[in-house]
């Protein structure tokens, strides 16, 4: 009741979705159906905070299942609510983000984004000799993490931590599922 006006306010310049009645009560066990809503309607998932359990890895997990975008903060390992995002990172199931710049440049295909263009002169990229394997196996055809480590002859930490490492060199792209193409 106490968010009535704000309802009516989004109502009237948009639309409310639920599966519930009006003046069902906020009730946990509704939160992961609700978020369910949320994360189909949007591009994209951030996590800055949760419990390995929390709700916003469950809200994480199902956007990825609806195909959809997943970033992560990283936060102080000794922290219970950054235990969450840091496994989704470690797991390769949510990219890396630091700043919204990270998430824009990644979101812009999607967005029709026309960020400005970097002053910098274009910088030579070295890359380590297996930067240099994993980048030379992938082209604009997908390709899934599993067939990446095969084929490189590597195992699928060494695999994921080059492909983030490629990614933060503007290389390599990750899609949903844990398949990866040329920038």
């Amino acid at each position: 009741s106490e968010n009535k006006k704000l309802m009516e306010k989004i109502a009237g310049h948009g639309a409310v979705v639920s599966e519930f009645p009006m003046g069902t009560k906020p009730d946990a066990p509704n939160f992961p159906r609700r978020n369910r809503i949320i994360s189909g309607l949007s591009i994209a998932t951030v996590v800055v905070e949760s419990a390995l359990d929390g709700g916003a890895i469950i809200t994480a997990t199902t956007a990825l299942d609806q195909n959809r975008e997943v970033f992560a903060v990283p936060g102080n390992i000794n922290e219970k609510r950054s235990g969450g995002p840091n496994m989704l990172i470690r797991d390769g199931r949510a990219k890396l983000v630091i700043t919204l710049d990270d998430i824009l440049t990644e979101l812009r295909p999607q967005l029709h984004l026309d960020l400005p263009k970097s002053d910098k002169p274009p910088v030579e990229i070295q890359l380590t000799l297996v930067e240099q394997t994993i980048y030379a196996l992938l082209s604009n055809n997908p390709l899934h993490v599993d067939a990446i480590t095969e084929l490189a002859n590597l195992s699928t930490p060494d695999t994921l931590v080059t492909l983030l490492s490629l990614e933060f060199k503007g290389l390599v792209r990750q899609l949903p599922g844990k398949f990866f193409v040329r920038e």
